[in-house]
């Protein structure tokens, strides 16, 4: 992960009508990191990473990704806009460093997967080996199968695909894993950090926390068009601070529990006083979920 910025926004906004969708929103990701936008459905992700994709204008900030402005490197009307078309720049050029991975690129199910991927390759001006991106991203055994014959999974990796055909600098994932069965999301969740390993800087969205802490370097919540906090899964929310459970059975067969800042201290209380063992010791921390659940429901 670098100090070099991919994403600068400040300031941003944008409404639809009297609903206010991103109320003066500040993001920066830096190059090379993973970095996860959290919150509800409603908080303003979409129309943020939509901003950031260059398929929506805004009504007012400053946005820069991979230093150029995502509506003047586009050069065209955006969904949304009121205003004409802006003066070309380097549409093509721009486009190629980004790559986007839908929740659903679309229905090819009458072609294979290389048919599909060559066909995507032809749209950039550089595009990496199609054979090869096929290869990395584990469907080499699956390149004549005919799209509808894949797995949820391997669908997916399809997608991922057809967004880094294009040697992007920057890949946003949209939701990668919903319907995935657990062995294919973590397979997925491998996949994604050969990426990030290879110096791809990857905006993520999901509603999973797991996969957030599994994979973010940084994670961010959005709540009421504003980014409530930004920081590393293990300090969101102060986590790192927050008291630990312990619970441990009595020898009537009770359960007992008791919070503590000190865990280690009191487990070696409880041992002293049961002469060794403790029954149905457990000792937890809040899990990034509990701390999300706990910011979005203050806000």
């Amino acid at each position: 992960m670098s100090d070099e910025v991919a994403i600068h926004v400040r300031g941003l906004r944008k409404a639809y009508g009297d609903t206010v969708a991103v109320a003066g929103l500040d993001l920066d990701v830096r190059r090379g990191e993973v970095f996860a936008l959290l919150g509800p459905n409603g908080a303003g992700k979409t129309t943020t990473v939509e901003i950031l994709e260059g398929y929506r204008n805004r009504d007012a900030g400053e946005v820069r990704v991979l230093d150029l402005d995502p509506e003047l490197a586009l050069g065209s009307r955006l969904r949304g806009s009121t205003q004409p078309p802006r003066a070309p720049g380097h549409p093509r050029s721009w486009r190629a460093r980004v790559g986007i991975v839908l929740q659903g690129t679309g229905e090819f199910d009458e072609l294979t997967v290389a048919e599909v991927v060559r066909h995507f390759a032809g749209f950039y001006p550089d595009a990496e080996d199609p054979d090869k991106v096929i290869e990395r991203v584990g469907l080499t055994a699956k390149a004549r199968a005919r799209t509808h014959t894949l797995s949820g999974g391997q669908k997916r990796r399809l997608d991922v695909a057809l967004g880094i055909v294009g040697r992007p600098e920057l890949l946003f994932l949209d939701e990668p894993t919903t319907g995935f069965d657990p062995e294919a999301r973590h397979e997925f969740w491998e996949l994604i950090r050969d990426l990030s390993a290879a110096g791809t800087t990857i905006v993520l969205t999901t509603h999973y926390l797991d996969e957030a802490e599994a994979l973010a370097d940084r994670v961010g919540v959005i709540a009421g068009g504003r980014l409530v906090e930004v920081a590393t899964p293990d300090r969101l929310g102060n986590r790192q601070e927050a008291q630990a459970t312990v619970s441990w059975r009595t020898p009537d067969g009770r359960v007992e529990s008791a919070e503590s800042a000190t865990p280690t201290a009191l487990v070696a209380e409880l041992a002293a006083r049961f002469g060794g063992e403790v029954p149905g010791l457990t000792v937890t921390r809040p899990t990034l979920e509990d701390i999300y659940l706990r910011m979005i429901g203050q806000r």
